[in-house]
C-alpha cells in the first residue's frame, strides 16, 4: 500500500508516485529527504536529476503558503499593472551604513519602487544590521514623501534561525514592508519559521547557492523543484533569473519557471508536471542579473508585467550616478507600456539615452 510506483517510464524520463501518508503534513524539510535524499549517493547510480515534483491537495493544504502574492504586492506598493522596478545596492559590500543609505535614496528618488540587500550583506562592522535598517527605512520614508510613490526597503535578515527572528521582529516594529533571506543557504526549515511566525512582512527569496546543485543538466534537483517548495512554505517573490544578462538560464526555463510560481494552475511540458495550486497564493517573478534598461522590452515581451525588473549594475553604472541610472529604468518600462520603442523614448529622455549609448558599447 505504500511503496512507490513507476506508472510512466520514456528514455531516461522517469515519473513515480508516492503515497502521501508517507510523508509528515506541514514538513516541507522531510518532503525532501525522502524524495532527494540519500537516492542521490547511491553506488548504483551514476548521474540523477530531480526535473519536478506534484503536490497532492492535502499536502498543500497543510501549509501556509504566500501571505501576499503577486495581488497583495501590487495592492500595498500600489502598482496596478507595470513590473515593478527594484535595485541591488552595489557594491554589495565595503558600502559604510551612510553611503549605503545615500545609494539607496537616490535609487527610490529616480524611480525605483524596491531597494533591496545583496544575498551577502549581513551586519558586517562597517555596516550594522540594526542601524542600516533605521536609516534606510527612514530614507525610504522620505523618498515616499518626495515622489508620493509608495516605496520600500529588502533588507536582509538571513542569519541563524533565532538572530534572523529577530531582525525580522525589528523590520517589523520599526514599519518596514519587506525581508529578506537565502532561502538555500539558511535551510527550508529556517524559511517555515519565518513564514509561520506570520509577520506582516512581505518574504523576498533570494536562490544564493542553488546553482551547486540546479546547474548540472544529468545531475541534482532542478530550479523548479527548489520554486515549488519555496511557494508552498510561502515566499512572496522569487528570483528566476532573466534568460538574458550575466547567468547561465535560457528562456524556455525562465518562462516555465515563471508560470509555475505565478499562475494557479499549470500545464505539463517535457520538463514540468501539471500542478494545481488550489488557494496557495502566487509569487512574485524576480529578474535580476546583468540587467540594464536596454533588457526592459525582451523581459516585458517574454515574461509579462507580473514581474520585478531588478538592475543592479545597471542601475548604478549609469555614467551620470544612481539617481539617473534609476531614471533611465524607469523610463525604459514607461516607454514599454505606453507602446513606444526605448529609440523613440530615448529621444524624449536624457537619462535613457545616456544608458542606452553606455550599455551598447559594454
Amino acid at each position: 500500500k505504500l511503496a512507490a510506483k513507476v506508472f510512466h517510464v520514456r528514455g531516461d524520463r522517469v515519473k513515480l508516485a508516492y503515497n502521501s501518508e508517507l510523508f509528515e503534513k506541514g514538513n516541507a524539510p522531510n518532503i525532501l529527504s525522502s524524495i532527494a535524499g540519500n537516492i542521490f549517493g547511491m553506488r548504483a547510480v551514476r548521474n540523477l536529476r530531480l526535473e519536478d515534483i506534484k503536490v497532492p491537495r492535502e499536502i498543500l493544504r497543510s501549509f501556509s503558503g504566500p501571505k501576499y502574492g503577486i495581488e497583495g504586492i501590487r495592492k500595498f506598493m500600489r502598482i496596478k499593472k507595470r513590473p515593478l522596478l527594484g535595485t541591488i545596492i552595489k557594491p554589495k559590500l565595503g558600502l559604510k551604513t551612510l553611503d549605503h543609505v545615500k545609494v539607496a535614496y537616490e535609487a527610490w528618488l529616480g524611480g525605483c519602487d524596491l531597494v533591496k540587500d545583496d544575498e551577502n550583506l549581513a551586519s558586517q562592522k562597517f555596516n550594522v544590521f540594526e542601524e542600516r535598517l533605521a536609516r534606510s527605512l527612514e530614507a525610504c520614508n522620505k523618498a515616499e514623501e518626495e515622489t508620493g510613490e509608495k516605496k520600500a526597503y529588502i533588507v536582509n535578515v538571513t542569519a541563524e534561525t533565532k538572530k534572523m527572528m529577530k531582525r525580522a521582529q525589528l523590520v517589523e516594529e520599526l514599519g518596514g514592508k519587506y525581508i529578506m533571506i537565502d532561502i538555500v543557504t539558511a535551510g527550508f526549515s529556517a524559511l517555515q519559521t519565518l513564514r509561520e511566525a506570520d509577520f506582516k512582512l512581505a518574504i523576498h527569496a533570494h536562490r544564493a547557492m542553488h546553482a551547486a546543485f540546479t546547474r548540472n543538466e544529468r545531475h541534482g534537483i532542478s530550479m523548479m523543484v527548489l520554486a515549488d517548495i519555496a511557494r508552498l512554505i510561502g515566499v512572496d517573490q522569487l528570483h528566476i533569473g532573466t534568460a538574458v544578462g550575466k547567468l547561465k538560464n535560457n528562456l524556455e526555463e525562465v518562462s516555465e519557471l515563471g508560470e509555475e510560481i505565478e499562475k494557479k494552475t499549470v500545464k505539463e511540458t517535457k520538463m514540468r508536471l501539471s500542478q494545481n495550486w488550489g488557494r496557495v497564493k502566487s509569487v512574485l517573478a524576480v529578474c535580476s542579473g546583468g540587467l540594464h534598461p536596454g533588457h526592459v522590452p525582451y523581459l516585458i515581451e517574454h515574461l509579462g508585467k507580473d514581474i520585478v525588473i531588478q538592475m543592479g549594475g545597471g542601475i548604478h553604472g549609469h555614467p551620470s550616478g544612481s539617481f539617473r541610472g534609476a531614471r533611465a529604468a524607469r523610463q525604459a518600462i514607461e516607454a514599454v507600456m505606453n507602446k513606444k520603442t526605448l529609440k523613440e523614448a530615448a529621444g524624449e529622455n536624457m537619462e535613457l539615452k545616456q544608458a542606452l549609448d553606455f550599455w551598447k558599447r559594454r
